[in-house]
């Protein structure tokens, strides 16, 4: 029997600046694909509230724009342990996100953060030509980790 992993992708950044949308964007044109295994969020910021999100898949995908680096990188996340969860403020990243799930819910899924460079981050709610790329690029990336992932018990099983 296939045991079919679920993924949450969570895409954030600002739309009104130029290349920090392209992490929203992502996310909205995940949700587009319609698979069921796959979800998608697109917020401005993250909150406190996607560590309880997070414990109901199998997989986490960060999505946010980058202003260093030339492509795309997709880097695995760990929860950070020197993140107390009193002690957040408007500093939440994706690895606190992860501390926070663990400290909270004794779970954390399987994480990446996709990086995605941009070069416009003036006031806008256009993507740049490297943006539009890099979104293009990261849909590639993120399409690849679903389908490694997907039947990861099945492949295991297998074996």
């Amino acid at each position: 029997m296939e045991n079919v992993k679920s993924f949450l992708i969570i895409g954030y950044g600002n739309q009104l600046r130029g290349d920090d949308g392209i992490g929203q964007e992502v996310a909205r044109l995940v949700e587009e694909w319609k698979k069921p295994n796959v979800r998608s969020l697109s917020v401005h910021q993250l909150t406190p509230e996607i560590a309880e999100e997070l414990t109901h898949f199998n997989y986490g995908i960060f999505v946010d724009a980058s202003i260093t680096g030339e492509v795309v990188e997709v880097s695995p996340l760990t929860p950070d342990d020197s993140e107390t969860v009193v002690n957040f403020g408007h500093s939440i990243n994706p690895r606190s996100l992860l501390s926070l799930a663990k400290t909270l819910y004794e779970y954390t899924p399987q994480a990446w953060l996709v990086a995605v460079p941009g070069d416009n981050f003036d006031l806008g709610d256009r993507l740049s030509p490297t943006g539009e790329q890099g979104v293009n690029e990261a849909l590639t990336q993120i399409k690849m980790l679903i389908d490694t992932y997907s039947n990861t018990r099945q492949n295991e099983d297998s074996n």
